[in-house]
Formats: structure tokens, sequence, C-alpha cells
């Protein structure tokens, strides 16, 4: 990754990074932006500061990946002065913020308390989120699974397909994926002793992808919310499938954020929302 060039300092080198402890909004979203730039985005998406204000000065950011009152309220309690979410608080269009609403008393309550709130959503998912996953899964000579940009010098989408090492079952391959996203249990579609080598994944709503899955050939896809008819069509026609939850693997988010901040602008503080499924099962 490379260094961020928005950084704020008032000279040069690890001493003068120490003394500098705070830094303008704008300039850590161009950081941001460096990474996931907002025109890969999705045209119905809604990513970049939502609340707040660009110019304020921020020491302290609170990483979660929705805007739940909870992680805004741990965001209160961590006196952070910026919120990162991978999901969008605000998706359509407001014609009043009041507190009469859910939405509006989250904007409402991060207005009172002068924290700036930033999204990065399916632009993150292209340049970020995907291949992240494929590398906890390990997955060699990976390719964009849907390709949702293309020039002269690359491919860009959601998504990855690549190779594992060496062939496992597809029971092995869910117990493979278990510990790869620290999850409970998996859902798997299709026959548990068909081997499995080449594998797509999607985090989060992966559904829409399952043609781009069967076209590249994949012996699984990996993603979340899975439709029961798409499901054991699917597995009818070659596909198999694993649901490991929308929040199962995107919580991934949460600790590449933390690690991305760190590293490259050091002089902040960088607090995150606790690892916690937004479901009981029982």
């Amino acid at each position: 990754m490379r260094e961020c060039e928005a950084r704020s300092s008032p000279g040069t080198g690890v001493q003068a990074k120490r003394k500098e402890k705070r830094m303008r909004c704008s300039e850590i979203i161009a950081c941001l932006e460096q990474l996931s730039p907002p025109s890969f985005a999705e045209e119905w998406d809604n990513v970049g500061l939502l609340v707040g204000r660009k110019e304020k000065e921020v020491s302290t950011v609170f990483i979660a990946l929705d805007a739940t009152e909870e992680n805004i309220h741990a965001a209160i309690r961590a006196e952070a002065d910026l919120l990162i979410t991978h999901h969008p608080m605000i998706f359509h269009s407001i014609k009043k913020v009041t507190d009469e609403d859910y939405t509006g008393r989250r904007i409402v309550k991060l207005l009172r308390y002068d924290i700036s709130y930033y999204a990065m959503h399916t632009n993150f998912d292209v340049m970020g989120m995907a291949d992240a996953a494929a590398d906890d899964l390990k997955l060699n000579k990976r390719e964009v699974l849907l390709v949702t940009f293309e020039d002269d010098l690359s491919k860009e989408g959601i998504g990855r397909i690549g190779f594992l090492d060496h062939p496992v079952s597809l029971k092995e391959m869910g117990e493979i994926v278990k510990e790869a996203f620290h999850l409970p249990d998996v859902r798997i579609y299709g026959d548990l002793s068909k081997t499995v080598r080449k594998v797509a994944i999607c985090p989060g709503s992966g559904g829409s992808v399952i043609p781009a899955a069967r076209k590249g050939q994949a012996d699984v896809l990996i993603t979340g919310d899975l439709d029961y008819h798409e499901s054991i069509d699917a597995v009818e026609e070659g596909l198999c499938l694993m649901d490991a939850g929308h929040y199962g693997i995107e919580k991934l988010f949460i600790s590449y954020m933390n690690d991305f901040l760190k590293r490259e602008l050091p002089e902040l503080q960088v607090k995150t929302a606790p690892l916690k499924e937004p479901f009981t099962t029982v």
C-alpha cells in the first residue's frame, strides 16, 4: 500500500508524527479515497461523507460495519471525531431530519456530538473487500468474479475467483471457511463429498453473482444472504453454494480498516466496534 499523500504534519519524520495528534477530516478522506475511490461505487450506492464537516479536526476514529444506534453510542463513549462504516446509514433521499424516525435520530445524535460520518460501501467491495476475502482463503491465480470497471490497464469488480493450493471436499471447504472467517457454522448447498478446487467468493449478498460463478466454472460460490430457490437451482446446474452470512464475511472490514489507518495514519487513535453477530441462533 503506497503512503497516503494527504498527511498533515508540522514537520517531517517520526518525531513530527508523534507531535501531530489531529488531522482534518478531509485529509483522512483523501487517504481513504486513494484506497477505495468513490468512482468504483455502484450508481445506486451512497458513499462518502454522509454527515458532518469535512474540515473538522479529528484525533480519534471509530470503525464499525454499520451505523447502528449501538455503534453510534460506542463512538460517543470513545470520544470519536469520525465514524467510518462499510454500509451507508443513508441510502435514499431524506425530506427532513428529526428525532421522529430511526435514521433521523442517528443523524441528530451524530451532529449533536459533532461526529463526522463516512461510508465506504461498494467502492470498498471492489477495492479492498474482495481481495481481502480471497487472501483469507489463500486463493491463487485469482481474477475478478464480476467485472464492473474496465480500462486499458485493468479490470476491477465484485468478488474474486481462484484456486486452492490443493483439492478438498465441499465439507472440508466448509471447515476452511469457518476457520478463515471465525464462524460458528456455514450453510452448504450441494454434495458434501464433491471435490472443490476452483472457488468464487463474494462478501455480502452475492446471489446476483451466481451466473458469474457458473460462467467462471467455479466448484463453489461462498457468499451470504442466499435465496433458497436460487440456491437449489444453482446446485442443479452444477454449482455448490456456501452461505457464510452477510456479517460473517464482511466483518473483515473492521480489522482491515483498523490495520490500514494505523499503518497509513499513525497520528490517529483508532477504535473499533466489537465483533458481534447481529442475531442469535437458538
